[in-house]
């Protein structure tokens, strides 16, 4: 996973890591900002487990590329306004 990529669409992305990690905040989400060791200890201390297996689960994380999330963003919008 590109992380360069990740945090330039972060806004369009929180979706898909609240999915992923639940327990995340808003909060959370506003100071990950598209880090990937940010997220890695916002899951540490959410969910109370290992650097290690929060690397893990990061690295199995599938996360949408940036054509999907434009596609959802802008089926999002049509809704809103349709």
């Amino acid at each position: 996973m590109n992380w360069d990529q990740v945090k330039g669409q972060w806004t369009q992305m929180k979706g898909s890591v609240r999915k992923q990690w639940g327990k995340l905040t808003d909060d959370d989400l506003d100071v990950i900002a598209g880090e990937r060791e940010r997220l890695v200890g916002k899951i540490q201390e959410r969910y109370g487990i290992a650097k290690e297996d929060a690397e893990e689960q990061i690295a199995n994380w599938n996360p949408p590329s940036g054509a999907q999330v434009a596609r959802e963003e802008r089926a999002k919008d049509y809704r809103k306004t349709g």
